[in-house]
């Protein structure tokens, strides 16, 4: 199980958690000593506002400012727009990948209306890779979702 944490308010951590699995715990840190998951996916959107908080999460994990037990296993972009990112949020998103992992959501308009899509597409793979490795249980047989990708 996995901690979808919000690094700003609309980031997407609630659809992807009733798509992919997993707990919203909204904009905080979890507590595993609580019994949260400790696993952690950092969400938020990739207009300049949601990188800016993604980058300040970042760094307050690389301070330590979280409860003991957490480990982000990825940064997800969700996409606020249709269409390819402006040059200067790509340079952030180089930027933060070079912190952590990331994989960027691509826009996916049925979501805007709650609606879910068919079987996960070939580019939802690698996320659900990564889940089903940390959390030894694959998700591909029970999500319905939009396009993702792995930034590389």
């Amino acid at each position: 199980m996995v901690s979808w944490v919000s690094a700003h308010g609309g980031s997407g951590t609630s659809t992807l958690a009733r798509l992919l699995g997993g707990v919203d715990v909204g904009r905080r840190w979890p507590v595993p000593g609580r019994g949260e998951p400790g696993q952690v996916l950092l969400v938020a959107r990739t207009h300049a506002e949601g990188m800016r908080a993604a980058s300040q999460a970042l760094n307050a994990l690389r301070l330590g400012d979280h409860p003991a037990g957490i480990q982000l296993l990825s940064l997800v972009l969700v996409a606020d727009a249709p269409g390819r990112l402006p040059r200067k949020l790509g340079q952030r998103v180089r930027v933060m990948r070079s912190a952590t992992t990331v994989y960027r959501v691509p826009w996916v308009p049925a979501w805007r209306f709650g609606e879910e899509m068919g079987p996960p597409p070939r580019e939802v793979r690698a996320l659900d890779r990564l889940l089903s490795t940390s959390t030894s249980t694959s998700l591909s047989a029970s999500a319905s979702t939009g396009r993702m990708r792995r930034s590389r």
